[in-house]
């Protein structure tokens, strides 16, 4: 891959990240890989914990918390967390995937969260995700698996056919104009499940009975920088992919060991509610304080509630940079631009958990890293979309910020962001996780 030196680093790094993660499982994995070679250890749920080290710990394979123990008692000094997520909107294969139609192979799908579904037609797919299967000994395995190559297309209607498309618009129905085809039924069987059995055995050795999968398709085109400087990346996922790298290099870079304890916790499953064990409405986040606190002293009630009422949550997801053939769709005073720097969403019926004393505690993270941000408000003619921060805010009644680094394209299936952004949105967390809070 070429690099340019239009950016920082961690632009290019961030397209190695997005390239490295074509499905939340290896997004978690990633995150993993990263977390150990900046000398994190691995722990599990199930285990007793007595670890003074930086530790991570996953659940369900898709979800991750990573934790760098301070000095203090969380009850004295507060806890620093950062809440991501790693899903993003995408179209995930039905159980009984594959099926024949008129001489074609296709794979059902189902719509995953607010998916632009345009986007998702003429474009080579390829699929990703966990498996479930019995090996030839009777174990029970659960392996991820890529399949790299473009395998699959969802073929657009010819205009002939669909004369109206332009002036009225591209109308899908999801259950019968998603299903992509990926093989003609003339070559033969093309058995799918087989095909994810040889590709299995051949990348990993690994051999069984495949019994069921979570598996998504994405673009098989690679994240990469473009633009006449390389100022922008094209990317799948940058919603919110791009959030979780920012993190994730934020704490690995933390350094020596700090007086407050720093927290980052990506999650599963925020693009269609959150409402699962390992999405944010879970008791992950909750169960991990309890379990961090006691590491320092007895975990009482008491002391838990001091923990909260001195801590601080940072949610960290994308944000709506202004379009250039659509400005007014943005309210005239709030229209982040590309390159320009991370910025804090606000909105009052709580769609964004931001209140006046966070969003100053996040400006003044900013300051301190030589950057200054940006403010978005959805236009109040318009319907505004959520993130993890009102849910988690709301659950443990920790003070909260919204904030992410501003897009265009979101949920679409290849998006758009700045190079220059990558940067300052990592050194304003780096300086929020060593923040001092009253």
């Amino acid at each position: 891959m070429s690099r340019t030196p239009a950016a920082p680093p961690l632009a290019d790094d961030l397209v190695d990240f997005l390239n490295a993660s074509p499905s939340p499982f290896h997004a978690v994995a990633e995150c993993a890989r990263r977390l150990s070679a900046a000398g994190f250890v691995e722990l599990r749920e199930a285990d007793d914990w007595q670890i003074e080290r930086p530790f991570y710990l996953t659940r369900g394979g898709s979800t991750i918390a990573a934790v760098v123990p301070g000095t203090r008692s969380p009850s004295e000094s507060g806890l620093r967390i950062i809440a991501a997520h790693t899903d993003s909107p995408n179209l995930r294969l039905k159980p009984r995937a594959e099926f024949e139609r008129h001489g074609y192979r296709q794979l059902g799908v189902e719509v995953y969260g607010g998916v632009l579904l345009s986007t998702w037609m003429d474009r080579e797919l390829s699929a990703a995700g966990r498996l479930a299967l019995r090996s030839a000994q009777g174990e029970m395995l659960y392996p991820l698996l890529d399949l790299e190559r473009p395998l699959a297309i969802v073929p657009n209607l010819a205009i002939h056919l669909n004369r109206e498309v332009n002036s009225a618009g591209l109308v899908l129905n999801r259950q019968e104009h998603l299903p992509p085809v990926y093989a003609l039924s003339s070559f033969g069987p093309q058995s799918w499940t087989k095909l994810l059995q040889e590709t299995l055995t051949a990348g990993q050795g690994i051999e069984g009975e495949i019994l069921a999968w979570d598996l998504g398709l994405y673009e098989a085109r690679p994240a990469q920088r473009i633009g006449v400087q390389g100022e922008f990346i094209a990317s799948g996922r940058i919603d919110n992919l791009a959030s979780c790298h920012a993190a994730i290099q934020a704490l690995s870079a933390s350094g020596p060991r700090p007086e407050s304890t720093q927290i980052v916790v990506c999650y599963d499953h925020e693009e269609c509610g959150s409402r699962s064990a390992k999405g944010a409405a879970s008791t992950f986040l909750a169960t991990l304080i309890e379990r961090v606190l006691a590491m320092h002293e007895a975990a009482d009630r008491s002391r838990l509630h001091r923990v909260i009422a001195r801590s601080l949550l940072v949610s960290l997801d994308m944000a709506h940079g202004v379009h250039p053939n659509y400005a007014e769709r943005h309210d005239a005073q709030h229209r982040p631009q590309l390159g320009a720097g991370p910025v804090i969403k606000v909105n009052v019926n709580q769609s964004y958990a931001s209140d006046a004393e966070t969003q100053s505690v996040f400006a003044e993270c900013c300051r301190e890293a030589g950057v200054s941000p940006q403010s978005f408000v959805v236009r109040s003619d318009l319907p505004c979309g959520s993130t993890v921060g009102p849910i988690l805010a709301a659950a443990l009644g920790i003070r909260s910020v919204d904030v992410g680094n501003p897009m265009l394209a979101m949920h679409s299936c290849r998006e758009l962001c700045a190079a220059a952004d990558v940067e300052p949105m990592v050194g304003a967390l780096k300086a929020f996780l060593k923040s001092r809070l009253s």
